[in-house]
């Protein structure tokens, strides 16, 4: 293989992840890296400090990495395999030395103080301004000014953490990937909806072994239950069998939790290191590093949030168990409930006190028409059309969509991919968007924005198209809004473009804000069509989810609160040098937040890939945050009149210009008053959840 071949070393375009295969990775690392040491020592050899001279070349490294890497990180949670691990793992101690010498560069260290204090400083953008603040306090944080045997210590700590995050999600996935429940007696199914039998038997015939043997059905089976969520949250809604939701929801909480794919020990050392990591900096714990660079600001501003919010949500949520449990007593269940007795009674409350099913909602939420009411909602708010352009970028798996998004001038402004559906053998489970590539504008060049939007939604199955959950829909929505700060930034530099540079407990209110439209009746009723008739949705089926918005609002904020305050516990005050494990300080927060006791052999931490694998550690409480935010900004057409045409493009195109537009320009407290007209009151949120 010739380097010069490489779909790693293009550096215009599209990723060419229908070329990428394993054996690219290393050399084109090597080639790029050695590019990237190069412009580092012409930098670092220059004197003059000016954003043009500083900010050029640093472009041109990041435009390396986002060629060069990302694609590979992408490829990881989206089509992993042994071959693409064992590549990664092989030069990304290397890409990790790099990063720590470009943050830790001297040299770039005194060019970035010396542009703070010239004249050119006052005469800086928003954003520049940010720009350079952040990178000052990246380079403090990366340990610049430590020397010697700490700053040594400091990098392999980087070194040793990037590892095991690495290992944390390939463990979580191989795990998920090893458990299924083969069931061929049709007496152990009873309850379990079409769409779920569908998806199992698809499943079973899937398998390794099984693509010979004729292929099961829905009706005849056999079918394979697994962890991933479209198969596990339907499952433990509606199966009758109580041994069978037992042994189910057992094998999910202890997931990655023993043998080869333990992640005990890794959170553990995880934990450690970045105490150890956060001390070496000053800070006292890895808390307070993490909120230096937040909204909140410390974990008093946290903690108050919590309070108020457990406050308003656990006699309510009392109250639901409460209801379940006669419900489930009057029919027939013996004793208290237990953990895989919860979904099961709340979905038959739900049934009862709503009379209607999630598969009854099923069949009017195709992808293809949800897609459309978004796109058309989009249109509206914020005037974007959005086209379907497969032929024009290359895919990683025959599902992945691309489109393409214009304004209503009818120029092309941005891109994204679309990948919809749960692959349990090779994609990780969750829903996320990442850049693909950020918007920067150049003396020579204009890159317009273009997003990842990876999604684990309900599979077709044979001639039925994919038939999403009401909670699938809102997921699709939420991710459609982080792409859309991505996409329709109107910052020029690329380190404040999109969501680059927002603070984190920020960043999740487009995407909070856009899961508020699913409920709105125009924008339901224009997706909602029954994927054979093209019927709407029954006027009474809409007024019946609508009803059931708040359906266990406090449960599900007890759930949120319980997630948010362990991750704060074990990053502040907890020591994972001493004798409590990271299980027993989850019991401490379980015993606050949870109205039944864990189960004795609980490793859920075992795969909270958020905090332990992802960018949230510390930083979990940033979705409740960011709600306050959301809910509050939908408030604002509320109060316009969301059925008010000329009001809504009034306040969609304000958001756009504010929220969407300015990103990690400016301060998101700045953004969101000039948004708003006042600072965020969490009233809305507490409204909306039917709790005030």
């Amino acid at each position: 293989m010739t380097t010069n071949l490489n779909p790693l070393l293009i550096s215009t375009g599209l990723p060419a992840y229908d070329q990428i295969q394993a054996e690219h990775i290393v050399p084109a690392v090597h080639k790029w890296l050695q590019r990237c040491r190069d412009i580092l020592s012409t930098l670092e050899a220059s004197a003059e400090a000016t954003w043009a001279s500083l900010m050029q070349p640093l472009e041109e490294i990041d435009l390396l990495f986002e060629y060069g890497w990302s694609p590979v990180g992408h490829l990881l949670s989206v089509a992993n395999s042994d071959e693409l691990r064992v590549a990664h793992d092989e030069v990304m101690p290397q890409v990790v030395t790099f990063g720590l010498e470009l943050r830790q560069s001297e040299a770039v260290y005194r060019r970035l103080l010396a542009i703070r204090s010239s004249s050119e400083w006052m005469g800086f953008s928003s954003a520049r301004q940010r720009i350079i603040a952040r990178m000052i306090q990246n380079a403090e944080q990366s340990g610049i000014s430590l020397s010697g045997k700490d700053r040594e210590r400091f990098n392999e700590i980087e070194q040793e953490l990037s590892q095991l995050s690495n290992d944390f999600s390939n463990h979580l996935l191989d795990a998920t990937k090893a458990w299924f429940l083969d069931i061929t007696n049709v007496t152990e199914i009873v309850g379990l909806p079409e769409s779920l039998l569908r998806l199992a038997a698809a499943s079973w015939s899937r398998a390794e072994g099984h693509r010979d043997l004729p292929p099961a059905t829905s009706e005849g089976g056999p079918w394979r239950i697994t962890l991933d969520q479209p198969c596990f949250g339907p499952f433990m809604e509606h199966s009758r069998n109580r041994e069978l939701r037992e042994q189910v929801y057992r094998a999910y909480m202890t997931r990655a939790g023993s043998g080869s794919t333990d992640n005990s020990p890794l959170i553990t050392r995880i934990l450690s290191l970045k105490r150890e990591q956060a001390k070496l900096l000053g800070y006292e714990s890895y808390a307070d590093l993490s909120l230096s660079r937040k909204m909140a600001g410390d974990v008093a501003a946290v903690q108050q949030m919590f309070d108020r919010l457990l406050a308003a949500s656990l006699d309510p949520a009392k109250k639901e168990l409460e209801e379940i449990t006669a419900l489930a007593q009057a029919s027939g269940h013996a004793g208290s409930l237990l953990h895989w007795d919860i979904a099961f009674w709340a979905e038959r409350l739900r049934e009862q006190t709503f009379a209607f099913t999630d598969e009854q909602l099923r069949p009017y939420f195709s992808l293809d028409r949800v897609l459309n009411g978004l796109f058309d909602l989009c249109d509206r708010l914020f005037g974007i059309r959005v086209q379907r352009a497969d032929r024009t970028a290359p895919v990683w798996n025959a599902d992945v969509r691309y489109y393409e998004v214009f304004d209503d001038a009818g120029r092309h402004i941005a891109g994204f991919y679309l990948d919809p559906y749960s692959r349990p053998q090779d994609k990780r489970g969750g829903a996320w968007m990442n850049d693909c590539v950020t918007r920067s504008i150049s003396a020579t060049q204009i890159r317009l924005p273009v997003a990842h939007l990876v999604c684990n939604s309900t599979p077709p199955a044979g001639d039925v198209p994919s038939l999403m959950t009401f909670r699938e829909v809102e997921t699709l929505f939420h991710e459609f809004g982080h792409g859309l700060q991505h996409m329709l930034t109107a910052v020029d530099e690329r380190d404040a473009a999109g969501i680059n540079g927002v603070e984190w407990d920020a960043v999740e209110l487009p995407s909070q804000f856009m899961e508020y439209w699913c409920l709105h009746r125009a924008t339901l009723m224009n997706m909602a069509r029954h994927y054979v008739t093209g019927d709407s949705l029954p006027e009474d089926l809409y007024e019946k989810l609508r009803q059931a918005r708040t359906y266990r609002a406090a449960t599900q904020m007890l759930r949120q609160l319980q997630l948010g305050m362990t991750d704060i516990s074990l990053h502040h005050g907890y020591n994972p040098d001493g004798e409590e494990t990271p299980f027993d300080a989850e019991k401490r927060i379980l015993s606050i937040t949870s109205l039944l006791p864990p189960l004795p052999e609980n490793r859920f931490l075992c795969s909270f890939q958020h905090i332990f694998a992802g960018g949230y550690s510390a930083g979990y409480y940033s979705y409740k945050w960011a709600e306050v935010l959301s809910a509050d900004a939908f408030g604002a057409f509320e109060e316009a009149g969301v059925d008010n045409e000329p009001a809504v493009q009034r306040v969609g195109r304000r958001f756009r210009d504010t929220v969407l537009a300015q990103g990690g320009s400016r301060h998101p407290m700045e953004i969101f008053r000039d948004f708003r007209g006042r600072d965020p009151d969490p009233s809305a949120l507490l409204r909306h959840s039917g709790l005030k």
